[in-house]
Formats: C-alpha cells, structure tokens, sequence
C-alpha cells in the first residue's frame, strides 16, 4: 500500500515539475498605472519653494529639509493677479531629533502661472514664492 501511495506520488509531482510557466504580461508604462489627484500636482509645484524655506527657518539641518511631511493643504485663493495663495500645514522634526516628535508649521504660497494675454491683462511668467511662514505649536 505505501509503495503504491509513493509511485502515484512521484507521477503527480512529475506533471507539476513539467508545468509551463505563465505567459508574462505586456508591460505598460508606469504612468499609465497612475492616480493622480490635484493635490499631488499642487504638491509638486510647491515643494521645492517649501523645502527651502523648511531649510532656512530651521538653520540648515538635514533632517528638517529631508524629514518635513506634508499634512494637508488648508486653503487655495484665487487673486485677481492670476495667481494661487495655497496655505498648507507641514510636519518639520523636532530638534532633538526625537522621531516621534514633529514640530507643525503653516506656509503660505503663491502660485504664479505663467500668462501673457492682453484679454485678462496679465504679463509674467511662472514664480512660486513663499509669502509667510508661521511656527503653530510655538
């Protein structure tokens, strides 16, 4: 009876040995697999105004311009210059390199698109600058 068990054995595990791999799939592009919000976009055009700013307001450390996280994007204001005001609250790493403690800032950005048309009468070109930085847990 064992051997019996045993040679049916080794004929099953023979057909799984044999088996052929599955035919790999089309590659596609990676942005195709994408979701992408608006948020993510506003994110992008502002971090890198935002990283300098972290930078200078908390002297230069690496872990403030490397660590700071974004929370959530508070307010967008529409001028009649053509321009965002974008208010967003970020985490920045406590000076006492504590990673569980963040200290809670507030930036305010202006997004200038760029724009040349004698119709809404605006001329300049693309500008993001930080217009105020507040400390909210000082």
């Amino acid at each position: 009876m064992i051997v019996l068990f045993t040679i049916l054995l080794m004929f099953a595990t023979d057909n799984l040995v044999n088996a052929k791999p599955p035919e790999p799939k089309e590659i596609k592009p990676y942005a195709e697999d994408w979701y992408v919000t608006p948020e993510d976009i506003i994110r992008d055009i502002i971090f890198p105004a935002i990283d300098k700013r972290v930078i200078k307001e908390y002297g230069g450390k690496e872990a403030s311009g490397f660590g700071w996280q974004q929370q959530r994007i508070v307010n967008i204001i529409y001028n009649n210059n053509h321009s965002y005001d974008i208010s967003i609250r970020i985490q920045v790493p406590n000076r006492n390199n504590n990673p569980f403690e963040y200290a809670k800032d507030l930036v305010k950005v202006r997004v200038s698109p760029s724009c040349d048309s004698p119709k809404i009468g605006c001329s300049h070109g693309f500008k993001v600058e930080v217009l105020d930085y507040k400390h909210l847990n000082e």
